[in-house]
């Protein structure tokens, strides 16, 4: 049993809830736990990230095998859509590649709250679920290849 992260943005709470519950119930089918923290959107996420990371490092947090990033960003009226969609996955990436991590990106970029229930939905394409698997399929590799605790 391994032991993963769930950051979820909160900006759109209904949705953030049916991505989690679609993370949630992937992790527990492949028996893992998980603890949940909370972030007011986005564009916190890779903040929360580095500091759970940080916090590993220093010892104050024990440090988790997988982490599952969740929320949407909606296109809006103005280019701040762009900033939140393109900054946020570009420090997630960072670190990432920088610390190695198994991670599973379920952060939705979609034009409006239709697409974003269709991806979210866990009786639809259920993105939460997907970004849960991603992590552990990536945890699963670092493990082949010797990088974290069998």
């Amino acid at each position: 049993m391994s032991d993963f992260l769930i950051i979820e943005a909160r900006f759109y709470e209904d949705l953030a809830d049916e991505l989690v519950r679609g993370a949630s119930g992937a992790l527990k089918e492949r028996g893992h736990s998980f603890e949940r923290i909370a972030v007011p959107g986005v564009l916190e996420v890779p903040g929360a990230l580095a500091m759970a990371l940080a916090a590993a490092q220093k010892g104050s947090l024990r440090a988790y095998d997988g982490y599952v990033l969740l929320g949407c960003v909606i296109r809006g009226e103005t280019s701040h859509y762009d900033i939140v969609a393109n900054e946020s996955a570009r420090v997630v990436m960072e670190l990432v590649a920088r610390h190695g991590l198994a991670l599973g990106n379920g952060i939705l970029t979609v034009e409006n709250a239709a697409q974003a229930w269709a991806r979210a939905g866990v009786e639809a394409k259920n993105k939460g679920a997907t970004a849960a698997a991603a992590a552990c399929d990536m945890l699963e590799l670092k493990k082949r290849w010797g990088l974290a605790a069998g």
